[in-house]
């Protein structure tokens, strides 16, 4: 029997450890086997060990070491990013004196760690040029599965490239090009892949099927969602919690009950997380509870750290504080930063200045970093006219030089995707959009439009300098181009117009596009950080409540 055959746990890892310590003759399998036997139970710690003194011994190294280890830094728990990034280095240093990062293999699972272990996009696309003779369907997908989401874009133009190799794409290359295509703007590049997956015969494909909803539905297309799920052959929980995320993502709780009801699967963690955060959005909390008690009726569906997260945003939301506290009280486990954080955000709302310091505080106890506790508590206290504060809570995250996320939007015109950042910077029309801009408000105020003060910037003292502030929002600019862009090509035809925002929409701008939805006569549909908005005739499908 092998080392890691024996491998269950721990004690049999060690136990293994002391055979091999007791071996008077060790030859290279010896070695590999004692590093997958510590990979198998998770001890990275002990197997980087064992690596490093083969490697001083000068044992030597083959593909199989080299495969353990870099499933080692993927895998083991016990190991801290210092670690990881300084052993993955060494590791990819010895593989190219040694020849071996020639290997597909090799080069393929070092390009693993550097994309989802230490997030080095950079070093992780130049291993993967120097692999230029030896890409397979394999490295492929590995780089397409590494830009993803942290490059979109360029996730699709590899995959592109794929195609012109002449390569022909798997289940998983597929499933990771359409998440790709889900942190686009529009569906156009969903669309082109699914005609891709038919023509490739995955068409019947679960996996496949399943990343199809998930694209359609953040790209906006929530019919396409239910056309590819209402003719898949066989679901499984992926596809049923894809189809219910997808309501929940559009605000349609009233079509996420029925669909579960329906569902012929056991429900697991993330069913639950759809519904209670539909429930949540939706302001539906009595239903919400009841799904949440639910869930401590069998041991498999006892609640989570993030149910319990939901369930704070909804009693929250809905300003039931009491009873928010009193979750947070009997939860069995310790609230982390996803609780505290939408407690905090509710304080926000309903301006509970209190009940949102002690949030704040327990937020910056686990992410120091984090600019969510500062801004919030900066933007309560203002709410109230406590500048003072206020701005004590922004020099006191300057002062950790913690960065807020700048925002940022994206709007999708002849095939090419437009990013604007607040105040129009780095944009060359930027005169020509704020003109345009100012006419609509201009019109909108004939309306009845009044900027939301509470929206500006507070440090900012005059009223005409807050109004200029909010009336250059990321998501204004994005409109106010859509609409230029429109009489340049005379395409004013168009219904819809899709704008992707990274943070929350505030209100001012839902405000805004309430109006514009009216006076242009058009369907506005904006994916912010937390769900989609669809504007029309002067409504939100999320009747203000967001």
């Amino acid at each position: 029997m092998s080392l890691e055959s024996r491998c269950h746990d721990g004690a049999a890892a060690y136990e293994a450890w002391t055979v091999f310590e007791a071996m008077e003759f060790k030859n290279l399998v010896t070695w590999n086997s004692m590093i997958a036997a510590f990979q198998c139970c998770n001890l990275g710690k002990q197997a980087i060990g064992v690596f490093m003194r083969m490697h001083n011994d000068g044992v030597g190294f083959d593909r199989a070491t080299v495969l353990n280890i870099c499933s080692t830094l993927f895998k083991s728990s016990d190991l801290v990013p210092d670690e990881v990034s300084r052993c993955c280095l060494q590791l990819h240093s010895l593989t190219v004196k040694s020849g071996l990062v020639t290997q597909t293999e090799v080069a393929t699972a070092l390009v693993k760690v550097y994309s989802e272990i230490l997030g080095e996009f950079t070093d992780c696309y130049k291993l993967f040029v120097e692999m230029r003779h030896s890409r397979d369907i394999v490295a492929w997908t590995g780089i397409i599965t590494a830009f993803a989401v942290y490059d979109p874009e360029r996730a699709i133009l590899l995959f592109g490239q794929l195609r012109h190799e002449k390569l022909s794409p798997d289940w998983y290359t597929f499933s990771s090009v359409l998440k790709a295509c889900a942190g686009l703007v529009t569906a156009r590049h969903a669309l082109s892949i699914h005609a891709q997956v038919i023509k490739g015969g995955f068409a019947t494909d679960t996996v496949v099927n399943n990343s199809l909803i998930h694209a359609y539905a953040k790209c906006g297309s929530l019919d396409l969602c239910k056309r590819v799920f209402d003719d898949m052959d066989s679901r499984d929980v992926v596809s049923w919690n894809s189809m219910l995320k997808a309501y929940s993502l559009h605000g349609q709780v009233d079509s996420i009950l029925p669909v579960f009801q329906k569902m012929d699967i056991k429900p697991d963690s993330a069913t639950f997380i759809a519904l209670l955060s539909a429930c949540s959005h939706a302001g539906r909390v009595e239903e919400g509870l009841r799904i949440f008690r639910s869930m401590f009726e069998k041991p498999e569906t006892l609640p989570q750290l993030n149910h319990y997260a939901c369930v704070i945003d909804m009693l929250g939301r809905a300003e039931r504080f009491a009873e928010a506290e009193e979750v947070i009280k009997q939860m069995p486990m310790e609230p982390d930063a996803v609780v505290w954080s939408a407690l905090l955000g509710s304080c926000r709302k309903h301006g509970n200045t209190q009940l949102g310091k002690l949030a704040a505080a327990k937020l910056k106890e686990l992410e120091p970093t984090n600019s969510l506790s500062y801004i919030q508590m900066s933007n309560i206290y203002n709410a109230e006219s406590s500048f003072n504060e206020g701005n004590k809570s922004i020099k006191e995250m300057e002062t950790w030089r913690v960065r807020k996320e700048p925002g940022l939007s994206c709007i999708e015109i002849g095939n090419k995707v437009h990013v604007f950042a607040s105040g129009g910077r780095h944009r060359l029309d930027r005169e020509a959009i704020c003109r345009e801009l100012e006419r609509l408000i201009s019109r909108f105020k004939e309306m009845g439009y009044v900027p939301e003060m509470r929206s500006a910037l507070q440090h900012i003292e005059e009223d005409e300098q807050k109004e200029e502030h909010l009336s250059h929002h990321s998501e204004k600019l994005a409109l106010a181009f859509a609409v230029m862009e429109g009489k340049k090509s005379g395409d004013c035809g168009v219904n819809l117009i899709q704008i992707m925002k990274n943070i929350r929409i505030c209100i001012d701008c839902h405000n805004f596009m309430k109006l514009a939805s009216k006076l242009l006569g058009k369907e506005i549909l904006m994916r912010d950080s937390n769900r989609f908005h669809h504007f029309k005739d002067s409504s939100c499908s999320c009747n203000d409540y967001w």
